[in-house]
């Protein structure tokens, strides 16, 4: 061989063997870094409104992007709320770690400017151990934003026209614009699509596309950092008023939906449980409720979670050309669900699988792709879960748990023996073993579900003789999770009327 080649060959092999030891070198740096966390939290989204979890009706490309390439938790929960703003409760379990009612004493001290309350939040946690933590998009949590998280940008209500997000309505002459409606197919009252009608179009751009924005600009701004990043992208999507472009309504022709095999005009204890003609959430569709009307609730609903995931598939694009995909973790996530015309309700005051159960994605570098888990968990388990990814040692107070080692499939034992839920001093419900007891004290009313067998909830098997013991063993399991989670209210003169006999 002549020389100039020997010397080629030589060099050619040298300044592969350096490229691949920088490389090497680089991984070895990135997989030893603490990793990037990005949330992304929406609200009012039921988790069968992702089209690869179930629901052929609904368009989510980007969703489905989720689904396909991380582990999906099929069974998510959010344990209810202290009044009729869910969002609150689930939001403060979120940034606190505290289960409901702690979390609503905590909540207090947030307003109290209590300085050692707002240090044990999930933001300052996170840039307690050097990250450098951003939020956008809706907050509805008592602490103030800028004192969790270090960059801020337009935080949003609880929802557009706050004035409107009220407890509830002395009648349906009181109500503003975009409720009680539409009473009959020549109502066009409301449109979903325009811009006049203020309420997400409120300062010129979408509030959805106003958070992507930012998120963009967060990223770009990101890539330059050394320090890794937590990123809390709340969208006030699909939360009412259900507004999107004519396109993605366009999309949801009236004869393409189905209604739900719950739908009822009205549900049978709705004044008992709180979720009358007055409740806001409840007015925004006409009393008893119509095929017709809950089609248009239906289709604006899916029309916003299409927009939505719109924005959420360029957030997406951004982080993988971001250069920082291999060392970032998503979450997606929605603060409960919705109704939506099930059980002749509209709300998420109940505590039916379509209101208390979430979509739960995670994708990530060693996170299987592909991958759905069953066990029983919270929504909050997210908080959790991001401080063992951060390398934090989960604080005593933080009552919820980490799903990493349920989405590697390294366990398939979950943290909970039985799911709680409650809706103020109206309801009360514990799911275990795959089966339901829902309980309404107020009513003097149980109702029992077998949710392998019945997932829609539409058998009540309370009253079945073959179920008798099933009913007061899990009110049993219910009493013990109230003592653990310091839920004062007393359901034991009920229980005891129940094992007697005398309950009717």
């Amino acid at each position: 061989m002549h020389p100039i080649y020997s010397y080629l060959s030589g060099l050619i092999l040298l300044v592969i063997s350096i490229s691949c030891s920088t490389q090497s070198s680089e991984l070895e740096q990135t997989l030893d870094s603490p990793p990037n966390i990005v949330l992304i939290f929406t609200d009012d989204q039921t988790y069968t409104a992702v089209q690869a979890l179930g629901n052929e009706e609904i368009e989510t490309p980007n969703l489905d992007r989720l689904v396909h390439n991380g582990t999906t938790f099929t069974h998510a929960y959010n344990m209810g709320g202290w009044n009729g703003a869910i969002c609150v409760a689930s939001r403060s379990m979120m940034i606190s770690g505290r289960t409901v009612w702690r979390a609503n004493q905590f909540k207090d001290a947030w307003q109290q400017g209590d300085s050692l309350a707002l240090t044990q939040t999930w933001g300052k946690l996170m840039e307690q151990a050097g990250y450098n933590t951003y939020m956008t998009g809706k907050w509805h949590v008592a602490a103030p934003a800028e004192s969790v998280f270090q960059t801020v940008r337009h935080i949003r209500p609880g929802m557009p026209n706050d004035s409107r997000d009220q407890g509830s309505f002395d009648s349906p002459e009181t109500m503003p614009l975009g409720y009680n409606r539409p009473k009959n197919e020549q109502d066009n009252s409301w449109s979903p699509y325009d811009t006049a009608m203020g309420g997400f179009w409120e300062g010129g751009k979408h509030w959805s596309e106003v958070l992507k924005d930012d998120a963009l600009d967060y990223v770009n701004d990101a890539v330059a950092q050394p320090d890794p990043f937590f990123m809390y992208l709340a969208f006030n999507a699909p939360h009412d008023p259900r507004q999107s472009p004519k396109e993605f309504v366009d999309r949801y022709p009236l004869d393409s939906i189905s209604l739900p095999e719950s739908f009822m005009p009205r549900y049978p204890y709705e004044e008992e449980i709180g979720l009358g003609p007055k409740l806001r959430d409840e007015a925004l569709a006409p009393f008893p409720r119509t095929e017709y009307a809950t089609k248009v609730h239906m289709q604006e609903y899916y029309a916003i979670v299409t927009h939505l995931d719109q924005q959420i598939g360029e957030i997406l694009d951004a982080l993988e050309a971001s250069g920082k995909m291999e060392n970032t973790y998503i979450f997606f996530t929605a603060d409960h669900g919705l109704s939506v015309g099930r059980h002749g309700l509209l709300g998420k005051q109940n505590m039916y699988d379509h209101s208390v159960r979430v979509p739960l994605m995670l994708v990530g570098p060693d996170i299987p792709a592909n991958r759905q888990v069953e066990t029983d968990v919270y929504l909050q388990d997210v908080m959790a879960s991001s401080l063992e990814l951060a390398g934090i040692e989960k604080p005593d107070y933080v009552e919820f748990n980490s799903l990493l080692g349920l989405a590697k499939g390294e366990t398939e034992q979950g943290p909970y023996d039985a799911i709680y839920g409650g809706y103020i001093n109206y309801q009360r419900m514990i799911r275990k073993d795959d089966m339901k007891l829902i309980v309404y004290p107020q009513a003097n009313e149980v109702l029992l579900y077998n949710l392998k067998e019945d997932p829609k909830e539409l058998t009540d098997l309370a009253d079945d003789p073959d179920y008798v013991d099933e009913v007061a063993s899990l009110f049993e399991d219910l009493l013990a999770l109230q003592q653990q989670f310091e839920d004062t209210l007393d359901l034991e003169p009920m229980y005891r009327e129940l094992t007697s006999g005398t309950l009717p």
